[in-house]
């Protein structure tokens, strides 16, 4: 049987685009619909462009495998596609004496984890690299860096239009059916159109649920229910403090509050965490004061009146309020019982900096099932 598509994706941010390049690379005809105007106007589009080293996460967990080998060949084809980043290294703080233990944790989980170059410091150490840190001992991690989050998917798209795939815009998609002997027929809008493709990815970030939920056949039972997990940014009015990135220790749920200096020389400092019922951008002024007593943790010199109100995000958590946070989900054939379908929930962070190995771990399951 002929398809009017290869492989078709669901979704045009950074990971929609990862997995249409590295499909692109193994010699599939590739086609990513995007229902906005713009590529990675999404989550893509709202996060801190820091690249993770790979410290936190479970060792065996998706998160751990995919952020450590994402990272590696993320800083390769950024250099190689003329990218812009900064591999300033990351400073992971604790503040008071009694934080250290969480700090030893952490250490021996990016060990576990394969992280490079990891490095154990005394607060006297800490403030050496950064004078006006407030720190009774830290974790320095080389690899973290912060990148160009627009001109890395610009440059995924140049790459899945040089081998003849297409990005096509203003195109939602609206559900779709296996066939009988192989391939999907899937439905878009806006005017109703109707294709075949030998494989689909739903890699559709907040929409992604809604995106699986439309799929005849699919095991409802088995959508994750989805949690809207909003985050705000503060900006600085005055001169960066720290070259590094900065973390306090994660929250549950979540890495906390940070600051990091964006290629522009901006000082920028979140995301906080709260749930909400549904997306939402607005910057409440009214949380500045929360920033401030996170902030002056580790920057007791923040001024009075410095943070200015910048943007907000919005997660797709796994978990709710109070739960931990959960694995990335990618799920196969062997998950959901459809033929070359891939379904992706729950990508967040660090899912800017796994993109690379996610398209890669995509690729892979294709290969085996269409």
């Amino acid at each position: 049987m002929s398809f009017d598509s290869d492989v078709l994706i669901v979704g045009a941010g950074a990971v929609g685009l990862a997995c249409g390049y590295a499909l692109a690379r193994a010699g599939r005809e590739v086609l990513v619909i995007e229902k906005g105007p713009l590529i990675g106007e999404g989550i893509s589009s709202r996060n801190s462009e820091v690249i993770h080293g790979g410290l936190y996460y479970p060792t065996g967990s998706l998160k751990a495998r995919l952020c450590v080998e994402g990272r590696r060949m993320l800083y390769d084809f950024l250099r190689t596609h003329h990218v812009p980043f900064d591999k300033c290294g990351k400073l992971v703080v604790a503040t008071e004496a009694d934080e250290e233990e969480r700090l030893a944790g952490i250490m021996a989980q990016a060990e576990a984890n394969g992280v490079e170059g990891m490095v154990a410091l005394g607060g006297r150490q800490a403030r050496s690299l950064e004078p006006q840190l407030r720190a009774s001992a830290a974790l320095l991690s080389p690899e973290s860096g912060v990148m160009d989050s627009h001109t890395y998917m610009q440059a995924l798209e140049g790459r899945i239009a040089d081998t003849g795939g297409q990005v096509v815009l203003n195109t939602e998609f609206l559900g779709a059916s296996p066939l009988p002997h192989g391939g999907l027929e899937v439905r878009t809008g806006p005017d109703e159109m109707t294709l075949t493709a030998r494989a689909l990815v739903i890699a559709a970030g907040l929409g992604a649920q809604k995106a699986a939920a439309g799929i005849e056949d699919y095991p409802q039972a088995d959508i994750p229910k989805l949690h809207y997990g909003k985050g705000i940014y503060f900006a600085l009015s005055g001169k960066a403090p720290f070259r590094h990135l900065v973390y306090p220790l994660p929250i549950q749920g979540a890495l906390g509050t940070h600051y990091r200096r964006d290629l522009g020389g901006v000082a920028r400092f979140g995301p906080d965490l709260r749930f909400v019922e549904a997306p939402e951008y607005a910057v409440e002024k009214t949380r500045v004061g929360s920033f401030y007593e996170t902030i002056r943790r580790f920057w007791p010199d923040i001024p009075d009146g410095a943070l200015m109100p910048d943007y907000a995000g919005v997660r797709p958590k796994l978990h709710g309020p109070g739960e931990n946070q959960p694995d990335f989900r990618i799920d196969g054939p062997d998950a959901h019982g459809i033929e070359g379908l891939v379904t992706l929930f729950g990508i967040e962070s660090p899912g800017l900096t796994s993109s690379l190995a996610i398209g890669e771990e995509v690729a892979c399951i294709i290969a085996e099932s269409a």
